[in-house]
């Protein structure tokens, strides 16, 4: 997290938006952690909340983007290609296919306050072949929640 605290510091918001869109195609970043530092560096004057909201929702968005566009593209190969070395037979991509057709738009949405669901649902919206169209409006619509949310609580405490 220091090494991440010192690309804010030198980067400011472009750190920010690098960092959370690696983040959601399944890079290890804490996401959450992130989310609260910036919220708390905007309390101390360091960014601006406003900028900070900016930097934090489009690299989510963005992150939610390339992931989808991943589960387009390659997708339903690579995960059956995983599933026979991994032995995982489609039980796990078909819960999660299940579970985004029944829900819909609320499983997009809730899916992102999920840590380690938010990574997989953008691939699975792209395997689904859901609309682009309709994907980001919900994918926006909870990185926007989630920017909005965790800013402010960083900020407050």
């Amino acid at each position: 997290m220091a090494f991440i605290d010192q690309l804010i510091e030198n980067y400011g918001y472009v750190a920010i938006f690098i960092v959370l869109a690696l983040g959601l195609f399944s890079i290890p970043i804490p996401d959450e952690v992130l989310g609260l530092l910036v919220g708390y560096l905007t309390k101390i004057g360091m960014l601006h909340y406003s900028f900070s909201l900016l930097a934090v929702f489009s690299g989510s968005l963005i992150g939610m983007l390339v992931s989808y566009g991943l589960g387009k593209r390659v997708g339903r190969p690579l995960l059956d290609w995983l599933g026979k070395w991994f032995r995982l037979s489609g039980i796990l991509s078909g819960k999660a296919e299940n579970w985004i057709e029944k829900y819909g738009a609320l499983a997009i949405i809730v899916s992102y306050f999920v840590p380690g669901m938010r990574h997989l649902v953008g691939y699975f919206c792209g395997i689904l072949q859901l609309s682009l169209k309709t994907y980001t409006l919900y994918a926006g619509t909870s990185a926007f929640l989630w920017s909005l949310l965790f800013l402010t609580v960083g900020r407050i405490f």
